[in-house]
């Protein structure tokens, strides 16, 4: 009976739901643009990012289709624009930006 012990520890793990193993979409989302964008571009609902010329993400939503937006972080953004470097996330990792994204259009 003692072998079973390791074995009903792990059913019990496994029986947890996905969503509690995984961290919230938007706040990894927000946590990604933090980290790559937020050093030109305003970042959230409100205020100014530090480059007066970067689009604020908050009106992304009335230039781009944020529906195929997670498709080109995947694929890699390239602007051309020589002040911005290029991207490329996971497909997951671009949800999650996607994600928070929507939670800040005006």
């Amino acid at each position: 009976m003692k072998s079973l012990a390791p074995i009903a520890a792990w059913l019990a793990l496994t029986m947890i739901p996905a969503q509690a193993q995984t961290q919230d979409p938007v706040k990894h989302g927000r946590q990604l643009v933090g980290q790559f964008c937020s050093q030109c571009h305003a970042v959230a609902r409100f205020g100014r990012g530090p480059n007066k010329n970067a689009p604020p993400f908050r009106t992304l939503g009335r230039t781009i289709d944020l529906d195929s937006f997670a498709r080109v972080l995947s694929a890699g953004l390239h602007t051309g624009n020589p002040d911005m470097p290029s991207f490329k996330f996971s497909i997951d990792d671009a949800r999650d930006v996607r994600a928070y994204l929507r939670t800040i259009q005006r």
